[in-house]
Formats: C-alpha cells, sequence, structure tokens
C-alpha cells in the first residue's frame, strides 16, 4: 500500500471520528442546554417563593409582636386589680374584693388566649404571682411559628442559590461544549493530518472534561426524565 492511500485511510477514519464526536457533542451541549434551563426556572420559583414566604413570615412577626404588647397590657390590667383586691381585703371590704375578683376572671376568661391564660395560671401558682412572662420560653413562643415561617423562607432562597450557581455551571459547560464544536468544526481547515490529529485530540480533551465537570453538577430538584413523557 503506498503512502498517499495509507495517508488516505488515516484521514478517512479521522473525519469518521470527527462526524461521530460532532454528534455525541451537540446532543451533550443540547442537554446542557435544557438542564441549565430548568435550573433556572428552579431558581425563579424558589426565589419567588421564599419572597412570598419572608413576607408571611414577617407579616406573622408584626402580629406576634402585637399579641405580645397586648398581652403585656392585659397582664399589667389584671396586676392593678390585683391589688385593688389586696387593698379591699386589708380593708374587710369583702363585697368590693368579690366584685374585684369577678373582674379578674371576666378578664381572664373573655380575653386571654388559651395559651396566655395557661402562662397566667402559671403564675398564680407560682410564690410572689410573677409575670407569665417570666415562664421559661413563654415570650419565645410568641414568634415561634414566624420564626419557622421565615427559616423556611431562607431555606427556599438557599435553594434558589443553589439552582443559580448549578445553571451557572451548566452554562460553563455549554461554552465549553461550544468550543469544541468550533474545534471540531476547524480541523478540515489544516492541511497537515498531525495538524488536524492535534486539534481533533484536544478537542476530545475538552470535550472529556467538560463531560466529567457536567456530571459532578446535581440535577435540578424533582427532576424525572421519563416524567415529561407521562
Amino acid at each position: 500500500m503506498s503512502e498517499n492511500q495509507e495517508t488516505k485511510k488515516k484521514e478517512e477514519r479521522l473525519e469518521l471520528w470527527i462526524a461521530i464526536f460532532l454528534g455525541i457533542t451537540a446532543l451533550l451541549t443540547a442537554w446542557a442546554t435544557w438542564i441549565g434551563s430548568l435550573h433556572g426556572g428552579n431558581q425563579a420559583t424558589n426565589y419567588a417563593k421564599s419572597n412570598n414566604l419572608s413576607a408571611e413570615g414577617n407579616s406573622m412577626y408584626n402580629e406576634a409582636a402585637q399579641n405580645y404588647m397586648q398581652d403585656m397590657l392585659l397582664w399589667n390590667q389584671i396586676m392593678e386589680y390585683e391589688f385593688d383586691y389586696q387593698l379591699a381585703m386589708d380593708r374587710g371590704d369583702d363585697n368590693e374584693a368579690k366584685l374585684i375578683e369577678d373582674k379578674i376572671q371576666i378578664l381572664k376568661d373573655d380575653n386571654c388566649t388559651e395559651e396566655f391564660r395557661e402562662a397566667v395560671d402559671w403564675s398564680y401558682k407560682q410564690d410572689g404571682l410573677p409575670s407569665p412572662f417570666t415562664k421559661e420560653g413563654y415570650t419565645d413562643s410568641y414568634y415561634t411559628a414566624a420564626l419557622e415561617k421565615l427559616d423556611e423562607a431562607q431555606a427556599v432562597l438557599e435553594e434558589g442559590q443553589n439552582d443559580n450557581r448549578n445553571g451557572d455551571r451548566y452554562g460553563l459547560v455549554t461554552v465549553i461544549f461550544s468550543l469544541v464544536l468550533f474545534l471540531l468544526g476547524i480541523v478540515g481547515i489544516f492541511k497537515k493530518l498531525p495538524n488536524r490529529v492535534l486539534v481533533f485530540g484536544i478537542s476530545v480533551v475538552f470535550l472529556i472534561g467538560a463531560t466529567i465537570f457536567m456530571c459532578t453538577i446535581p440535577m435540578p430538584t424533582g427532576f424525572s426524565f421519563f416524567g415529561y413523557f407521562s
């Protein structure tokens, strides 16, 4: 076999490999673009959800603060009646004491929430009638639901940030795949076979590296390929 024929066969094999890798790279580019767009969609959804949860959590926090202030005012009123009750008892005015006691009971029954009533009952069982707000963990309980909602909003925000980060990584992968397509596309302009092989080899290295990097990037949350066909 002549040297020209051998070179021609090598060129034909190289062209075949170029065509194969062009197809593979095109498919991988399409895949990376699609998955990157899914990450972008999840990012937008999570950011919007986080904003809504934050707004709801802040509203709950403000409501909790108002309830806390109202209960403090209610407790101060109960304490005023308790002071008047003790004065009436000291004077021996049982009728006045009974009237004030009834007022205290009405305040408890008609104005106290179940949680605050439990805290008030706890106070009455303690020596010196301490404030119910000194009960361990009670003051924090006003804000528990709001803080849980805000924590949920933060978690969703962080998930959206991860989607943003992963979407950017898929964008980088797409850029590298585009570079591979460019290198494979210009192989033919080189006249000498060694130069073609060199450019082809560089493109394969980039392709393999980008593919490995892509495999390390998490898929979008809840992603199911076959779910799109169901």
